[in-house]
């Protein structure tokens, strides 16, 4: 059985290759090289201003969710941003995802959790949907620096 769990300092290696995968999958530009050191003192403070959980599959990485906690201006309060959510093609479809979703849903806090996936991912929408969620369409935008 696959569990989820935080991440731990040693998946380090396990989850770039993950975040790898997950940025080839959605067609963004490859990983910066030098990732880990930016991720770690993210992942590993205290406390941790990005959150991690692991799909830990009898000690193989299989997928991952990250998410920060933000404050909106319109509504002022706190909400959960699950910024990737990303599973190895060969574990889709067990069950895995839910498990992390909800695990997240869980330390949420009652926030209301909003996320973005690519338009073109429709296997992605539809899950997101049996969870009750819904598309709330934006135009996204990055300003490179």
């Amino acid at each position: 059985m696959t569990l989820v769990r935080p991440v731990r300092p040693d998946d380090l290696p396990a989850l770039l290759a993950l975040i790898a995968d997950h940025a080839a999958y959605e067609r963004a530009a490859p990983v910066p090289p030098d990732l880990g050191e930016r991720l770690a003192p993210a992942l590993f403070a205290d406390p941790p201003p990005l959150r991690c959980l692991v799909a830990d599959d009898a000690g193989t990485l299989v997928g991952y969710a990250t998410w920060t906690r933000d404050f909106a201006t319109w509504t002022g309060r706190h909400y959960t941003h699950l910024d990737c959510l990303y599973l190895a093609d060969t574990h889709r479809g067990r069950g895995v995802g839910r498990r992390l979703l909800d695990a997240v849903i869980a330390t949420a806090d009652g926030d209301e959790i909003q996320w973005q996936t690519p338009a073109w991912n429709t296997d992605a929408q539809r899950f997101y949907e049996r969870f009750g969620a819904h598309p709330a369409p934006k135009v996204r935008y990055t300003l490179p620096r």
